[in-house]
């Protein structure tokens, strides 16, 4: 049998040993700072990263792989770390002016990132505008979820510029002049992942601070490619939910599970990004499906129990409410809505 891949054997440590045992307690508190510390220790913050910066540059297998592991353990935890793969991936791909300063420390974990970027799938509406100044740029508008707040050392921020250009920059995750953050929200499920909405009146990011440039229909064109695809995070919830579960029960439902993956997976691995859309579509709602049953059924089998805010089952049933609606787009919210009104 081959032994699995170092980040995949880390990832499967920490959330048996650290992540599962505390996920009760996480959701109705906040990720703490030490098993923050534990994933910067870890490696796996740079599993996206090149080699040359630190990082682990690893195979999508492995990097699905340990999503659905540390999603699965405590989905909070997954969902601040998982924000930080974007930045890395941006640096690493685009080479913008704040690549050579940030790309390492974030490939190697010496720094944690959040993003804000959203938002920009409600264009033409412009939430956050950026304008052009001497020697930077100026960012105003209100960036409506922003996770990790109090957790993140940086943040990479995205607006858009009066010609309709995408421009992402880092700053630090912190109160300063012309950025303000609203207190934590109080969420169904992830409130432990510390949300809060940013306001921005004139905060002021120099042009080494700048990531990336590029026209919003580029960009959105490229984020759409992403969305599509299902995430392996709801596959992870729903292996930790069928865990609840008897055999006899789980048996029909893993086979969908197993089913649905693997068809999701060869589609990843098989096409070219921008082939098969409604393929990939449609298999995400499906992975949606799989995971709503699970979750209910663990519930049901629970019974009353399940109502306890201590119970897994309910706190898995309200993660999976989070999965079916983070990074939805209006593509991905009629398709399911499709598959749910028959």
């Amino acid at each position: 049998m081959t032994a699995p891949h170092p980040l995949v054997a880390r990832a499967r440590s920490l959330a048996d040993e650290l992540l599962a045992p505390h996920a009760e307690e996480v959701d109705q508190n906040e990720v703490p700072a030490s098993h923050l510390a534990e994933i910067r220790r870890s490696g796996l913050l740079g599993l996206n990263a090149p080699k040359e910066y630190g990082g682990a540059a690893a195979p999508a297998a492995v990097v699905r792989e340990t999503a659905e592991i540390l999603a699965g353990a405590c989905c909070s935890t997954w969902f601040v770390q998982a924000q930080h793969h974007t930045p890395v991936l941006t640096l690493a791909r685009d080479g913008g002016p704040a690549r050579e300063r940030l790309l390492g420390p974030l490939a190697t974990g010496e720094l944690l990132s959040g993003v804000a970027y959203a938002h920009l799938r409600a264009y033409p509406r412009v939430p956050v505008r950026v304008t052009r100044g001497r020697s930077g740029w100026r960012f105003d508008g209100t960036v409506p979820w922003y996770t990790g707040w109090g957790l993140n050392d940086v943040l990479l921020l995205a607006g858009v510029t009066d010609s309709g250009e995408v421009l992402f920059a880092f700053t630090e995750a912190r109160r300063q002049p012309g950025l303000r953050a609203s207190a934590p929200m109080r969420l169904a499920a992830l409130t432990a992942a510390r949300t809060v909405s940013l306001e921005l009146d004139g905060l002021w990011l120099p042009e080494e601070a700048v990531a990336l440039r590029t026209p919003h229909e580029r960009w959105s064109a490229a984020d759409r490619l992403k969305t599509v695809n299902a995430n392996p995070a709801v596959f992870g919830l729903t292996e930790a939910a069928l865990g609840l579960l008897d055999e006899d029960t789980a048996a029909p439902l893993r086979a969908r599970l197993t089913e649905v993956r693997g068809r999701a997976y060869a589609l990843a691995d098989g096409s070219a990004p921008h082939e098969r859309p409604a393929d990939r579509l449609a298999l995400r709602t499906q992975a949606h499906e799989v995971m709503r049953a699970a979750t209910t059924a663990a519930v049901v089998n629970g019974g009353g129990r399940s109502l306890l805010l201590t119970d897994k089952a309910q706190r898995l049933a309200r993660e999976a409410l989070f999965l079916m609606v983070q990074a939805q787009t209006r593509e991905s919210r009629a398709a399911h809505l499709d598959v749910l009104t028959g």
